[in-house]
């Protein structure tokens, strides 16, 4: 079956950079829908970004746009987010997810096919 494994979290000042990646493995993956999602402490899980298959479309929540920035690279099946002028509120546990088939849900929407285990990024003022 299709497991998804995060990389690249970690402690950071506010200000800094990480860039989290997300690679699938699976004979048949596919990722057609994928997308980045946060958890903090107390808090509900949260869309971060998404993208589809081409890499043309992406979206981003309103708290991250213009700072973080979701790209893919299919033949190593693998979705990067890159995190610029990171904020302490930006910390929290931060998962991957994917679609291995074209469901017309939009990356926002939480029910994904597969779940990453999550890594975690600390932002310190």
């Amino acid at each position: 079956q299709v497991q998804l494994v995060e990389s690249g979290g970690g402690l950071v000042q506010a200000g800094g950079s990480l860039r989290l990646s997300c690679a699938a493995s699976g004979r048949t993956f596919v990722g057609y829908r994928m997308g980045w999602f946060r958890q903090a402490p107390g808090k509900e899980r949260e869309f971060v970004a998404g993208v589809r298959w081409s890499g043309d479309s992406t979206y981003y929540a309103d708290s991250v746009k213009g700072r973080f920035t979701i790209s893919r690279d299919n033949a190593k099946k693998t979705m990067y987010l890159q995190m610029n002028n990171l904020k302490p509120e930006d910390t929290a546990v931060y998962y991957c997810a994917a679609d291995h088939r074209v469901r017309f849900l939009m990356v926002e929407s939480p029910d994904y096919d597969y779940w990453g285990q999550g890594t975690q990024v600390t932002v310190s003022s």
